[in-house]
């Protein structure tokens, strides 16, 4: 796999967006967009009824609005259930019908879901063999995004500054070792997820002991760890904060796994409409590399647009809806 979104370019904050309604704009009969040669008006999915979720964070909220709006303007009567919370709760969501559709990660669903050992590096394998597995539980996998949203830890800058610059998984699990007093701050289900924590402690050889450990939400790790009170902080490696808080990505190589993102759907929903699902989940998800999502997610978590807003001009950007 090699190492893991190291490079992130500087990101400028993009101006200010009115927010925008989450439904279309269109008043034809069949509520789809009327937007000619967009994406979403060559599909039909007038009468069809669509719950979407997603998970609780920023990027998840932006990819959940992606459908939403995408789907109203391809005419579908959409439940918006985006924000339902963690990963369990939207898998359970999918699983028992209250939701339709959401975005998932392939190593999540490998790991968590499917609860499979030694997953692939190459993200298509490793997407179609959680692909293969999860028909089974009557899921279809819909795509795959060229970003790859690893988990990973950020620096603070008094710990960057001590280190002389970025630590890689090995020496950071050797300073906190070494400073009995250095905290390293979590959400709370990364330290129990079978591709969380344990992957850094078996790759250091190191243990990370409770007293170092301090949950938080996951918005609140980033601001933490920036002012210092955490020397080390977990986060997502497309995290827009990353740039802009000025931390340091602690070094990976190789050792977390891949986190592309696919859309997961119902089998009977899918099956219904498969043309449309296919290519309008191909037209949102195929152009976000980790540079354009970090993008997108800066301008919800540092510059303060709303999810919605920043989902919008996306889909027009790329011709899914019109303008």
């Amino acid at each position: 796999m090699g190492s893991m979104g190291k490079k992130f370019a500087v990101i400028v904050g993009a101006s200010a967006l009115a927010l925008a309604a989450c439904s279309s704009d269109s008043d034809d009969s069949s509520g789809g967009d009327s937007g000619g040669d967009s994406v979403a008006s060559q599909y039909d999915l007038s009468g069809v009824d669509l719950a979407i979720g997603s998970k609780d964070f920023d990027e998840q909220l932006i990819l959940g609005q992606m459908m939403v709006q995408a789907y109203e303007a391809a005419g579908a009567n959409v439940d918006d259930k985006v924000n339902l919370g963690g990963t369990a709760v939207a898998r359970e969501a999918l699983l028992s019908g209250e939701i339709d559709m959401y975005m998932e990660y392939n190593g999540t669903g490998w790991t968590v879901h499917l609860g499979q050992e030694d997953p692939s590096f190459d993200p298509e394998e490793l997407t179609s063999g959680v692909r293969d597995l999860d028909a089974e539980n009557g899921i279809v996998w819909v795509d795959r995004s060229p970003f790859n949203n690893t988990y990973g830890f950020a620096s603070s800058p008094a710990a960057t500054e001590a280190n002389g610059g970025a630590f890689d998984l090995k020496s950071m699990m050797e300073y906190v070792r070494d400073n009995p007093d250095a905290v390293v701050c979590m959400e709370s289900e990364f330290p129990d997820r079978p591709d969380g924590l344990i992957l850094t402690e078996t790759h250091a050889g190191i243990e990370l002991p409770d007293a170092q450990q301090n949950i938080l939400d996951t918005g609140v790790i980033y601001t933490e760890t920036a002012n210092d009170n955490c020397d080390f902080g977990e986060i997502f490696t497309t995290d827009g904060r990353i740039p802009a808080l000025g931390l340091t990505l602690v070094e990976d190589p190789g050792v977390n796994i891949l986190y592309n993102i696919s859309a997961t759907i119902r089998e009977e929903t899918y099956d219904a409409n498969a043309d449309a699902y296919d290519a309008i989940t191909a037209a949102i998800l195929e152009p976000l590399d980790n540079l354009k999502m970090a993008e997108l997610n800066a301008r919800v978590s540092a510059e303060g647009e709303e999810p919605a807003a920043v989902a919008k001009d996306y889909l027009v950007e790329q011709g899914i809806i019109a303008g």
